[in-house]
């Protein structure tokens, strides 16, 4: 049985050499280290590029408490596998509204693994000068503010430092995921993690353009606060979104891996 340490170099090498990783057998219960394949195979080789969305969330589907406090709802486990989806990415993508209430550092530090560029999406350009994710020099980051420059496509990705982009629609009142993307990609970014907030993974969700979602769940009632989801409403339930889904214990938290490419058709409710 392989360590877990030796199964993340495994997936850090593929994800390096652009490989893919080894399919396994479902007839019997997977080890630690064979379900941390399971999670990671659909993201490697991801030569194409991928988007995965991410939420860290109570039993009763709460992100923050009333007053914006999150930290933290989910336990060690949970916040590995963040950093873990953190190392495999090429950007990750975080809301000026989480930039501000949670000042993430979003850096990979709680295992080994390469740094992505941080993304702030940040339409009214709330975040002040000082914030350390403008100041620390931890990793290379994308200021995207309100503007109608667009990137050459092609322009090498910065290795240091900010880069202020105004490249978002100023009348526009939510995020648009087809124009983060599209910037993104111009800078070569193609593997591409939506962390956070809520609202933000809910745009991505709403307009199609997630391939997985990760939920991670906490066992903790909080009972007000800030939900997880924000999308369109539904009146039928055969009109909810239905996704394939594996369940893994990370043992603080139970992660829901969620294929949005593929639906659970056959789990719908019958009408």
């Amino acid at each position: 049985m392989q360590s877990i340490e030796t199964v993340w170099g495994k997936i850090l090498e593929a994800r390096a050499r652009g490989q893919s990783l080894p399919e396994l057998s479902t007839d019997s219960e997977p080890s630690p280290g064979e379900q941390l394949l399971r999670v990671f195979r659909p993201l490697c080789p991801g030569e194409n590029g991928w988007v995965i969305g991410q939420l860290g969330q109570s039993l009763d589907g709460r992100i923050a408490t009333a007053s914006g406090a999150s930290r933290y709802i989910n336990g060690d486990d949970g916040l590995t596998h963040l950093h873990r989806l953190r190392a495999v990415a090429d950007a990750v993508v975080v809301g000026a509204g989480t930039a501000l209430e949670d000042n993430p550092r979003l850096t990979v530090r709680r295992v080994a693994g390469y740094q992505p560029v941080r993304v702030v999406v940040d339409r009214r350009d709330r975040l002040p000068g000082d914030h350390h994710l403008l100041t620390d020099g931890d990793a290379p980051t994308l200021h995207l503010v309100a503007g109608d420059a667009i990137p050459e496509c092609d322009r090498p990705c910065p290795e240091a430092g900010v880069t202020r982009v105004p490249c978002l629609d100023p009348e526009r009142e939510t995020i648009d995921p087809d124009r983060v993307l599209a910037v993104l990609a111009c800078f070569g970014l193609g593997r591409v993690f939506v962390e956070g907030g809520g609202r933000t993974v809910s745009a991505f969700l709403a307009a199609g353009r997630l391939d997985r979602l990760h939920v991670m769940v906490a066992p903790m009632i909080i009972g007000s606060g800030y939900p997880a989801f924000t999308l369109p409403e539904v009146d039928r339930l055969s009109d909810a979104i239905w996704p394939e889904a594996q369940v893994v214990n990370l043992g603080s938290d139970v992660l829901f891996d969620l294929d949005l490419r593929r639906s659970g058709a056959s789990h719908r409710a019958q009408e």
